[in-house]
């Protein structure tokens, strides 16, 4: 398993307990270390994947949407609704629960190349001090993220609009404010939205455990367009959302940034021989809300099964095949044929409908006109519930609002 994050660990963890040798590398020497993700999930989320409290930094009831222009809209529910996770929190638990299990784990290692050998991988890692060794299993497992570090990126020509890599850039900075300050975003999450906000993407305030808050903004990549600096908008941002006393009582205990990069119709190559692609290496970030770790999880929970039943029968065979040698064992297993049409049915159908509403929403966001199209879709959202709410932005449910999501998504108005 190359990569630490929750893909990654989650597999580890799901096949260390069925008893499977696993060994996880991370090039990082640190879990710590590059814990971007705004993390926040409906509180479903935390039992669907058995998450511990531990890793849970703050709780949300409600959203509040600011903007175009100056305009503020709220929406509060009287349970909560979701979670904001500990990112670092998470991947210790989650490499925990690993190495519980038996999975053994290389920090600090980087897989500088792969070479199948019949029924067999060689992976080649290096690690900080320059050593190198080589890891021989049955299987390999690309969870290095949007990076696609072995699988590699789909190719780049011949292939339908919906089936390129649509990148996006994020910057996001943790910030300690006074309890005041935090009490006034504690309780929500907050995104402003809006050409004048931020040009082709959005921002963000949520809360963390008191009295911390996350503030960020991300964009989609736009060659055709001259972007302004991420650091810039973040600027801005601070200023339109606190107050000058409020700024220079704010403690910055970390700025870390990341890129997301996905398909929108998520058909890129999962597997090339014994090795396999989860999470961000197959898109399996939402682009609408930058989202990642439930998705990540998903499709970890869905290789498992599959991978469990491609090792059995990877035994049966090496059995099989003791008395004359074992080179000719088949290189592939049908089993997993079916691991990118389970992934796509357990991401859902309104999937690609998200991807198409993002591309059209954040790459067009960069003037008026498209400001005045959000705030009529903005506008019709109003007499929905906070729960409403949460079922359109996290479960993608675009068709409880037919008349008035359809005509924006597909440029109507």
């Amino acid at each position: 398993m190359v990569g630490a994050g929750p893909a990654g660990s989650e597999l580890s963890r799901l096949l260390a307990l069925a008893g499977v040798d696993v060994v996880l590398a991370e090039r990082l020497p640190d879990l710590n270390r590059a814990a971007f993700s705004s993390a926040a999930l409906p509180l479903g989320a935390l039992d669907r994947f058995g998450l511990p409290s531990s890793v849970v930094s703050a709780r949300w009831s409600g959203w509040e949407l600011l903007g175009p222009g100056e305009r503020r809209r709220r929406w509060q529910a009287a349970t909560t609704q979701g979670v904001v996770l500990d990112f670092a929190a998470l991947r210790r638990w989650l490499v925990a629960e690993a190495e519980g299990w038996g999975a053994r784990l290389l920090l600090g290692h980087r897989a500088l190349g792969w070479e199948q050998r019949g029924a067999e991988v060689h992976t080649t890692f290096q690690a900080i001090d320059g050593h190198r060794q080589v890891v021989v299993s049955d299987w390999l497992i690309d969870a290095t993220g949007q990076q696609r570090a072995l699988l590699g990126d789909p190719p780049s020509t011949g292939r339908p609009r919906g089936q390129e890599l649509v990148g996006g850039v994020g910057l996001e900075w943790l910030v300690e404010v006074p309890q005041d300050c935090w009490l006034r975003w504690s309780d929500r999450l907050t995104f402003a939205l809006g050409s004048d906000w931020v040009s082709q993407g959005y921002g963000w305030v949520f809360p963390m455990q008191a009295p911390r808050l996350k503030i960020g903004v991300c964009r989609l990549l736009d060659s055709s367009q001259r972007q302004q600096p991420l650091g810039i908008v973040l600027q801005r941002l601070l200023e339109r959302l606190f107050e000058p006393q409020q700024r220079r009582q704010m403690a910055v205990l970390d700025r870390h940034g990341g890129l997301i990069r996905s398909t929108i119709h998520r058909r890129e190559p999962h597997q090339r021989g014994r090795l396999i692609a989860i999470g961000d290496a197959v898109s399996t970030a939402n682009l609408l809300g930058g989202e990642g770790i439930r998705h990540a999880l998903t499709s970890s929970r869905v290789l498992a099964p599959l991978l469990l039943a491609a090792l059995a029968d990877t035994t049966r065979r090496r059995s099989a095949w003791a008395g004359v040698g074992w080179s000719g064992l088949s290189q592939t297993c049908d089993t997993l044929e079916a691991y990118p049409a389970l992934l796509r049915r357990a991401l859902g159908w309104r999937w690609s409908i998200s991807g198409r509403l993002a591309r059209r929403t954040w790459l067009g966001l960069r003037d008026g006109r498209a400001d005045m199209r959000l705030e009529r879709l903005l506008a019709s959202l109003e007499p929905q519930r906070a729960e409403d709410l949460g079922a359109l932005l996290f479960g993608y449910r675009f068709e409880r609002y037919g008349p008035r999501a359809l005509p924006y998504l597909l440029g109507w108005r």
